[in-house]
């Protein structure tokens, strides 16, 4: 259900925020906060002003997405991350907990995961770079960290959706206890970015013993629904020579590793059942069949958002084109070192989800998330340039939909960037383009 809110400041005595909710009227709370910077930086003395707002969400989910495994932050770096993305009215924090270079998570069950720490970084982009910096890069949340982080966003209204990778970007998993792959020994926590071939050994049933260990003492830390198991960029190489994946094909009856992938992941998705929880995957937890009830993350629109649509899941839209930060913002002679691509503030703002879709596929468009994934980020003052001002765009969009206004959004957005000051955050100036689109359209 969406949180409508109003806040009325119409009377001379009092201001009134009422909400369909707790959540409702926490969101009136932001507006009124921001109102009352702006009364308190206009550079003219005026009076808080009479008005009446009542609006809600266009979107349930509004979420926001940022990687701890390529560069670890600390639990008060992720508090001002969640106050950043509170500050813009996103309810859902995605916590990537796990992947090849690093796993960031206390699991007491299996105590070595956290001293999975890489010996370096590559220094520079990894397609082609061959420097490396020699820092050791380690870190993780201990559980008591995480119920503190669970308690502060819920605080703030701000629901954590934890990530659990599968049954790819497993190196780290590997490395702590090689048992879980398929060659069994000989893995070590990469210290390059990319795609790696070794991956969760799917014929062995131990593999599923740890897997169910770990989310049972996630679930019992994050009291939400959904959990994210991943399923992204799995490659098949070592399951068509493993004998054990191999023979599980046969017993299951799979025609191709592709199956045993949805396999793999139905049988996952059966655990969290019981566990209370709802799956939420990559577009390629399609890969061999999913079921109808699962959540399809979905970052590509024309392979992965329409099969999933045909075959009954509901959806979370992130297309990479739109809500992907670690992509330039600019030129990448002055901009930071970033993964590729080119993702200026104006295409932020041109977010459509239901582009190209009719009535029906549209009712199954949960809501919309942004990522930012951290091979090339490493500090928080970083993570913030990244996001900002584009989270803003991304925002507005995730809150009121339709058609949008740039021009305007623009306009506002050089009022909302004191906030950005008085909060001492880093952004990218776009002041140069909010004035050379004054210039063009004559105001």
């Amino acid at each position: 259900m969406h949180s409508a809110q109003t806040v009325d400041s119409s009377t001379n005595d009092k201001i009134l925020i009422k909400g369909g909710s707790v959540k409702g009227v926490w969101w009136g709370l932001q507006t009124l906060e921001q109102l009352l910077f702006q009364a308190r930086t206009s550079p003219k003395k005026i009076s808080f002003p009479a008005l009446r707002i009542e609006d809600w969400p266009r979107f349930a989910y509004r979420g926001a997405h940022l990687d701890c495994c390529r560069h670890f932050f600390t639990v008060e770096e992720i508090k001002s991350f969640i106050d950043l993305i509170c500050m813009h009215k996103i309810n859902n924090f995605h916590w990537h907990l796990t992947d090849d270079q690093g796993w960031r998570i206390e699991i007491r069950r299996y105590p070595e995961l956290i001293g999975s720490q890489r010996q370096e970084s590559v220094v520079g982009h990894h397609y082609h770079s061959q420097e490396y910096d020699g820092i050791p890069h380690g870190g993780f949340y201990t559980q008591e960290q995480v119920r503190d982080v669970v308690a502060y966003a819920a605080a703030r209204q701000v629901t954590i959706i934890p990530e659990i990778e599968m049954p790819g970007h497993a190196m780290a998993a590997l490395a702590s206890y090689p048992w879980l792959g398929c060659l069994g020994e000989g893995y070590e926590v990469p210290s390059l970015w990319g795609v790696k071939e070794d991956v969760y050994c799917a014929g062995k049933d131990s593999t599923f013993v740890f897997l169910e260990d770990v989310l049972t003492e996630v679930t019992d830390l994050f009291p939400y629904g959904l959990v994210h198991i991943g399923g992204d960029e799995c490659p098949k190489a070592r399951w068509k020579e493993c004998p054990r994946c191999q023979r599980r094909m046969r017993d299951e009856g799979l025609g191709s590793e592709e199956e045993l992938q949805s396999y793999f992941v139905r049988r996952i998705e059966r655990f969290l059942a019981s566990r209370n929880r709802r799956m939420v995957g990559w577009d390629e937890i399609r890969q061999g069949g999913l079921s109808e009830t699962a959540i399809v993350l979905s970052r590509k629109r024309e392979q992965g958002l329409r099969s999933a649509l045909e075959n009954g899941n509901d959806v979370i839209m992130t297309p990479y084109l739109n809500c992907y930060f670690d992509y330039y913002q600019g030129s990448r002679e002055t901009e930071p070192l970033a993964f590729g691509g080119f993702l200026p503030l104006r295409t932020a703002y041109d977010l459509d989800p239901f582009e190209g879709l009719n009535a029906e596929q549209s009712r199954r468009i949960l809501g919309v998330q942004c990522n930012l994934w951290t091979e090339f980020v490493a500090t928080l003052d970083h993570a913030e340039y990244m996001l900002l001002p584009r989270l803003a765009a991304f925002a507005e969009r995730a809150w009121t939909g339709g058609e949008g206004n740039y021009p305007d959004f623009l306009r506002r957005l050089e009022s909302f960037s004191r906030l950005y000051d008085a909060q001492g955050y880093e952004y990218r100036d776009f002041r140069p383009e909010a004035d050379s689109l004054r210039a063009s359209l004559g105001s």
